[in-house]
């Protein structure tokens, strides 16, 4: 059982679990980058069965930063603000707080045998 994040332009008829790495291998509310099936994905653990994946790259210019994001909150909604530009986005829903016309790709997760799994596209 885990926490599960919308899935954000995804077809879940069409997606796999993948393995991206162990619970352990995350530190609390600090970001980490995965390369899953050439997509680079930020990994977020922020309770130890609370853990959020989004795209790596950021929304405004498509740099590979999100995982060096700053994580905190709105009300009761985790969130990351970008490194660069410190445009805040939910990390369940991808929203942005503070640029209505920006969005984040989120993905669902997992946790299965002390491992992260991140619902993909199957290929």
């Amino acid at each position: 059982m885990t926490i599960t994040q919308t899935l954000r332009h995804t077809d879940a008829a069409r997606a796999d679990w993948v393995r991206a790495c162990r619970v352990d291998d995350l530190e609390p509310s600090w970001g980490e980058a995965v390369l899953l099936r050439m997509r680079q994905i930020a990994l977020f653990l922020l309770g130890p069965r609370e853990v959020y994946a989004v795209a790596h790259e950021d929304p405004a210019n498509g740099a590979p930063v999100m995982a060096r994001g700053i994580v905190g909150s709105r009300g009761d909604r985790p969130t990351v603000a970008s490194p660069l530009h410190k445009e805040v986005y939910d990390l369940g829903t991808g929203d942005c707080f503070t640029d209505p016309s920006l969005a984040l790709h989120t993905f669902r997760t997992r946790i299965v045998g002390g491992f992260i799994e991140i619902e993909l596209e199957s290929p």
